[in-house]
């Protein structure tokens, strides 16, 4: 690995993209001048034809001008182009405006990548609503419980989790692109191990089927409606490693990302880089899913999944995830951890820089919250203390008979948790200040409490995301306190999943802001200028750039084929009916 080559593969990519956009915006400036002579022309045509005593007296608007025809962008255009087929073309100037302009066959090429994308989606779609039915159906019909409820569903959840992480991905991806926040040049990536929006989202498709597919068959071997060749909890299994499988190859596109994980953990021996951080608060994110994960590996590893509903069920007390351990030390180190390696790659910031601000007060975020999660794991006094008995006396009358009032004595207030839920307040309320006004450069009165520059192109947007984030922020504070501690704000194990999504999507908006805010200013300094080029794609794959690509006729072939199973189960499930109903 050399640094300099990196740069200077980084700073070609940029000038790669800035001559491209250049370029486009030439090309349109040429047609808009063309499309305002011709108007001209027309327009001076229809006054010497109904005015003729007037005829010619505008005829300068049509006389030669430097804009008439587009002479002065064609060369800059051709100019740009002979530059660019120097620099990265090999001096191949047909190959150079290929790849500045599209051409004909590459609609039909996306239309393809796009037909494939859009009818894996769709049979994403059948097989949710086949999921949900069958799970409402099953505790209608036949009293059985839903997927909620069964054994293993922490591990879809744990799975689910990271799936709907790579679909925000592909998503934020997708938004950095449109609206030109270069987060190839912000994250430092490096650009020939980058995969576009539509190559993140394709994975997530094929991503969900599977997910889909395991989970109905799960649901389905555990309520008794298929044949069980093998425990029901195999199915988890399978879906564990293929997740791992996922996250670790191709490798050329997810080395970055592990690397960048394993700096974040040694924090501070490593720099805090602005993908670091960027990665750091997403596991954060991440502490449900965390949880999740490390009963998955209970899970697997004592050989659970091999056992039946009612064989688990029956001994609770020998499984890894009910010891000491595990609930005493495991869980409240994953609630711990995440906040404890951001806290460290501020104080390395500081460190590096010197500078107290931002870094110091951004390291005072964390420790609230770092604090909230100690007060949980490790001081019982805050919970509500519901032994304590309410004493009840009764004052009688004159005559010993009657009562005359009741003295009701309650236990006095929990000081304890008093402080608790000011601590849980005020560290949502400094998170969140900290957000709008720090991370996405909003909160300026005289920019209608948004802020300069804005890239996105409503500002409901902006104020959609600053209300929606107050919210979620409490939400997200809530992660941090381990489950089943008794806290009056803790949710209920059946509501995991959705406390676990919100937050996702809420770090996932708060990826768009926090890019764009980086994209316009150098905030933290983590660039030695403040100059960012303008994010650029084009959106077509040549020809000449990927020979393997699917053709149309692949794609069709691809259709064809699971049509052709769909059909045959089809078949087998109306014939297996009909054999059914006949021996009854």
């Amino acid at each position: 690995y050399d640094p300099e080559s990196f740069s200077e593969l980084v700073k070609s990519d940029s000038i790669k993209r800035a001559i491209l956009d250049m370029h486009r915006n030439v090309k349109l400036l040429s047609n808009y001048s063309i499309m305002n002579y011709t108007g001209f022309v027309k327009i001076v045509k229809k006054h010497d034809k109904v005015l003729p005593e007037y005829k010619g007296a505008h005829s300068s608007l049509t006389s030669m001008t430097r804009f008439h025809d587009g002479a002065e962008s064609t060369a800059l255009c051709s100019r740009m182009e002979s530059l660019y087929a120097s620099w990265f073309c090999d001096d191949n100037l047909l190959q150079a405006r290929a790849q500045m302009l599209p051409k004909v066959g590459d609609g039909l090429q996306m239309d393809w990548s796009m037909l494939r994308v859009g009818y894996r989606l769709g049979m994403c779609a059948v097989l949710a609503v086949w999921v949900c039915w069958d799970c409402i159906w099953q505790v209608m019909v036949s009293d059985n419980q839903s997927i909620g409820g069964t054994v293993a569903f922490p591990v879809f959840r744990a799975s689910g989790g990271l799936l709907l992480v790579h679909w925000c991905w592909g998503l934020s991806t997708f938004v950095w692109t449109r609206f030109r926040i270069n987060y190839i040049y912000l994250f430092e990536f490096d650009p020939r191990n980058v995969n576009s929006a539509l190559g993140i989202l394709t994975e997530a498709v094929d991503e969900t089927l599977v997910y889909l597919l395991l989970m109905l068959l799960y649901y389905k071997s555990c309520v008794d409606a298929i044949p069980k060749p093998f425990p029901s909890g195999v199915y988890a299994l399978m879906l564990v490693l293929y997740t791992v499988k996922c996250a670790v190859f191709p490798w050329r596109l997810r080395k970055n990302l592990w690397e960048t994980v394993g700096n974040v953990v040694i924090s501070p021996a490593r720099p805090a880089t602005f993908f670091g951080t960027y990665v750091a608060d997403v596991i954060t994110s991440l502490i449900k899913n965390l949880q999740d994960w490390a009963w998955t590996t209970c899970y697997i590893f004592q050989g659970s999944f091999l056992e039946h509903k009612k064989q688990y069920r029956h001994h609770p007390e020998e499984h890894w995830q009910n010891t000491f351990t595990y609930t005493n030390i495991v869980i409240p180190l994953i609630c711990l951890l995440p906040i404890w390696f951001r806290l460290m790659q501020c104080l390395r910031r500081y460190h590096d820089t010197g500078r107290r601000w931002p870094n110091l007060a951004n390291a005072l975020k964390y420790s609230l919250s770092q604090t909230v999660t100690l007060f949980g794991t490790f001081h019982p006094l805050y919970m509500y203390n519901t032994n304590k008995e309410v004493k009840v006396g009764v004052v009688f009358g004159d005559d010993d008979e009657t009562p005359a009032h009741r003295i009701v004595e309650r236990p006095p207030v929990d000081l304890y948790q008093v402080f608790w839920i000011g601590l849980f307040i005020c560290s949502s309320m400094y998170s969140f200040a900290w957000d709008v006004w720090m991370d996405w450069g909003l909160g300026r009165k005289e920019y209608n409490w948004l802020g300069p520059r804005l890239m996105f192109p409503h500002q409901t947007w902006y104020y959609a995301a600053i209300f929606a984030d107050i919210f979620l922020r409490f939400l997200w504070v809530t992660s941090l306190v381990p489950p089943d501690s008794g806290a009056l704000f803790a949710f209920p194990s059946y509501l995991t999943a959705l406390v676990l999504a919100a937050e996702i999507l809420r770090r996932t908006v708060w990826g768009f802001l926090r890019l764009e805010q980086e994209h316009r200013h150098n905030t933290e300094g983590y660039r030695r200028v403040d100059f960012v080029p303008l994010h650029f794609n084009t959106g077509h794959d040549h020809q000449y750039k990927d020979k393997g690509e699917k053709r149309g006729m692949g794609v069709l072939a691809e259709v064809f084929a699971v049509g052709v199973i769909v059909i045959a189960i089809s078949i087998a499930s109306i014939i297996a009916a009909q054999k059914q109903t006949i021996q009854l």
